[in-house]
């Protein structure tokens, strides 16, 4: 999952998969989207963050998180020395779900392979997934956002971080922000090369079922 080519090669190809991208009908979220939501930022970034896909305001304009949820984002950023433009910012699914359900298992099939794309041109050292869905989908867990939080596991040759939604922060209790807050101080470290350890795997919840394997089997 490496790509040794100059920064400028794979952003160039990044931008060729955005432009083809925008005219996607893989899917039958293209019938009610307004924009594919490709996602934005830096091509050679350090950090990936992946939500679970654009809602309203997203599909609007064809940006990932903005409004309320983009604002908080970058505000965190800016606490650990890092802008919008630092990061790169996309999702799961690249189209918005009707009324903001969660991606159905073809739709998630549909759009991994521009997920997976974007993760190899990009090469962050840290993936950061915001929210349940996308932290349950990509760790291939079936534990929870909460008890997820607050490690890095080692994913796909980098380390990956999970917190919560910005949205989470804004409706929820002052704990949840501090906790975001710990999360991105544990980003931090991997940028400067302080964290590089290789944390154990996530157990799924015992109570819980297993997760759909052909919904959470994105890189193969």
């Amino acid at each position: 999952m490496t790509d040794s080519r100059p920064a400028d090669e794979r952003a160039a190809e990044l931008a060729d998969l955005a432009a083809k991208v925008s005219g996607c009908t893989a899917c039958r979220l293209a019938e009610t989207r307004t924009n594919v939501v490709f996602g934005s930022g830096n091509p050679d970034a350090d950090v990936i963050f992946v939500g679970e896909g654009p809602g309203q305001q997203e599909d609007e304009q064809g940006l990932p998180f903005v409004g309320r949820s983009g604002q908080l984002l970058e505000q965190l950023l800016g606490e650990i020395g890092l802008t919008r433009d630092d990061v790169y910012i996309g999702n799961v699914v690249k189209c918005r779900p009707p009324k903001n359900r969660d991606p159905r298992p073809d739709e998630i099939d549909a759009c991994k392979g521009y997920l997976r794309t974007q993760l190899e041109l990009i090469q962050p050292k840290v993936a950061v997934t915001l929210g349940n869905f996308a932290s349950k989908l990509l760790l291939r867990t079936d534990t929870g956002i909460t008890r997820l939080r607050g490690n890095a596991y080692e994913w796909w040759g980098r380390l990956l971080v999970p917190t919560y939604h910005p949205a989470a922060a804004l409706r929820g209790s002052a704990r949840v922000l501090d906790e975001m807050r710990e999360d991105f101080r544990t980003i931090e470290a991997i940028i400067a090369g302080k964290l590089t350890r290789r944390p154990p795997q996530p157990a799924a919840e015992p109570e819980r079922p297993e997760p759909d394997p052909q919904q959470l089997d994105l890189f193969n």
